[in-house]
């Protein structure tokens, strides 16, 4: 921990306030550990409460959400929403469905959400939520009479001003869409603004899908331009192939690069051929099959249930997957085999000793907060047309999309270089950026 003396006193009292979230720890370890150099500049920011305000979120909601299978049995599950900050905006921030959602969980991407929104520079606050049930196995009539009850409690706490939810993992546009439905019917309001990540045909943007994954490979290929790079020729391994990492992939091609090997839960593929996105696509998107099977298809390809996909010589690495994916001996492995530029597509899945051998290496090294964050830009800018009533075509939006990651990538090297000295410190550059941009607005507001 930064030996900064009020930094290390408001992490220990996060970590005597919120016992057991060990995810939450690691994401405010992670954060005020490289905020020494900004309080340094700016000691008002020390004395007004701003950092302990910041940890603490404004509002904390769990609840139960009973449900009805279709054999007639009563299921419960837990619902979360934290609403994290709303110094920049409403809040803002996904819906994760998957049995290992807990609070600290949540509270560990929220936590992470107040600063990715903030660099977007497009006035949003910082939110999470989800549940721990899991929509694999479930018919949609299941899921819907689960949507349903899920937004009869929630409901009451959102709104297009006030909180935005989108998806996240196990909440695609099909949850979406139910969510939305029990939401309108309630309020007897088509408030459209109030959820992203919609189907284009009633208000959502085109990009949104691909905006996680198209949005890493831009970050990544801002960070290698800084080297006269490109990914031009440029051997990549991405990790997952779910929707971040097969839209990581296809921007990969389209630049130029070619990516050699992919995973799921079960395993990785290695592909010299580079990855052939029509078939992950039905594999993983029309079959729902494990990635051996695109091996099994595919003569060029083996496939592993041994090691990590970071086994696997390349120039760049693109963690698309999830939190705490990639740890320090598949950095080691990585660093060993001449990576040259690490972003992380997934929401923090490099564990701080990774990162740690990644920055000593001199490896680029763009963290999640800022390499995925236009997943959310994209789903403002979906607000932004839903305010207007109006819809952008896919050129228009992706063009956004690309001049909003490289505006990030910008205010990161250069906060990096004013408080650090070294403009390839992206960490230190997305975290003091973030917070500065949050601190201003919380001051200005009082004590609230």
């Amino acid at each position: 921990m930064n030996g900064n003396a009020h930094i290390k006193a408001v992490y220990a009292e996060i970590r005597r306030r919120n016992q057991g979230e060990v995810e939450f720890h690691q994401a405010a370890a992670e954060v005020l550990d490289s905020l020494g150099p900004a309080l340094d500049r700016h000691p008002e920011y020390a004395g007004t409460g701003i950092l302990e305000r910041l940890c603490e979120p404004e509002r904390q909601l769990i609840f139960r959400v009973p449900w009805v299978d279709d054999s007639g049995t009563v299921r419960v599950n837990r619902g979360f929403r934290v609403e994290f900050n709303s110094a920049l905006g409403p809040y803002k921030g996904g819906l994760r469905f998957h049995p290992s959602v807990n609070l600290g969980i949540v509270k560990f991407l929220g936590f992470e959400q107040i600063f990715k929104n903030a660099l977007t520079g497009m006035g949003i606050g910082g939110g999470k939520g989800g549940s721990d049930f899991d929509p694999k196995g479930r018919s949609d009539a299941e899921i819907m009479r689960f949507c349903q009850s899920f937004m009869t409690e929630l409901y009451r706490h959102l709104g297009e001003h006030t909180d935005v939810p989108a998806g996240d993992i196990g909440v695609g546009a099909r949850e979406i869409g139910y969510l939305f439905g029990q939401y309108k019917r309630i309020t007897n309001r088509y408030e459209s603004g109030v959820l992203t990540g919609k189907p284009v045909a009633w208000g959502g943007s085109h990009v949104r899908t691909e905006a996680t994954g198209y949005g890493a490979v831009y970050f990544a290929e801002a960070m290698l331009a800084t080297r006269g790079d490109g990914f031009h020729g440029r051997r990549v391994v991405v990790s997952g192939s779910g929707n971040v990492a097969v839209y990581a992939v296809e921007k990969v091609h389209a630049l130029g690069g070619r990516v050699v090997a992919c995973s799921d839960s079960s395993g990785y593929v290695v592909d010299e051929d580079g990855i052939d996105l029509g078939l992950l696509k039905d594999v993983k998107e029309v079959r729902g099959a494990r990635i051996s099977v695109y091996a099994e298809a595919k003569p060029s390809a083996r496939f592993s249930a041994r090691g990590t996909v970071y086994d696997v010589p390349c120039d760049v690495a693109l963690p698309c997957a999830t939190q705490n994916e990639l740890g320090r001996e598949d950095a080691v492995a990585l660093v060993k085999n001449g990576v040259i530029a690490v972003a992380e597509g997934a929401n923090m899945p490099c564990t701080p000793d990774a990162m740690a051998v990644f920055q000593e290496a001199g490896v680029l090294f763009g963290p999640g907060k800022a390499a995925n964050a236009g997943g959310v830009a994209t789903s403002a800018l979906e607000m932004r047309q839903n305010a207007a009533r109006d819809s952008w075509t896919f050129e228009e939006t992706e063009a956004r999309l690309a001049s909003v990651m490289r505006e990030v990538h910008a205010e990161c090297r250069a906060t990096a270089e004013a408080y650090g000295g070294n403009p390839e410190d992206y960490v230190l550059g997305a975290n003091a950026a973030g917070f500065l941009r949050v601190a201003r607005a919380m001051t200005a507001q009082g004590v609230v």
